[in-house]
């Protein structure tokens, strides 16, 4: 499955833009699958390494990690940098998965 197809959901794809030798990345790890638990089947979580996939990285300007990013329907609707709490993840995937529950 290719990285569009990945992001062409109805439902929120979160996608964490990381490194393997990034500190801060290896610490959102945990918060990750926290998320995960949390949010069940009503959202999808990748991670996308930086080094292994430049060209996706640059196609959305990502010049930092951890960079976080929320897409649904193929369109990028929300980002961060930097390492975020499981409840601000989690409260921020809630409001996409509500608006894609409503349309169906």
């Amino acid at each position: 499955m290719t990285f569009s197809e990945l992001i062409r959901s109805e439902k929120p794809v979160l996608v964490d833009f990381s490194a393997e030798w990034c500190g801060p990345c290896k610490m959102l790890a945990p918060v990750l699958d926290d998320v995960k638990r949390r949010m069940g089947d009503r959202a999808a979580i990748f991670k996308l390494d930086v080094d292994r996939n430049p060209l996706i990285a640059s196609s959305y300007n990502v010049m930092a990690v951890p960079t976080l990013m929320i897409f649904q329907k193929g369109k990028p609707v929300w980002r961060r940098s930097g390492v975020l709490s499981a409840v601000e993840l989690t409260r921020a995937l809630e409001s996409f998965a509500e608006q894609a529950e409503a349309k169906v």
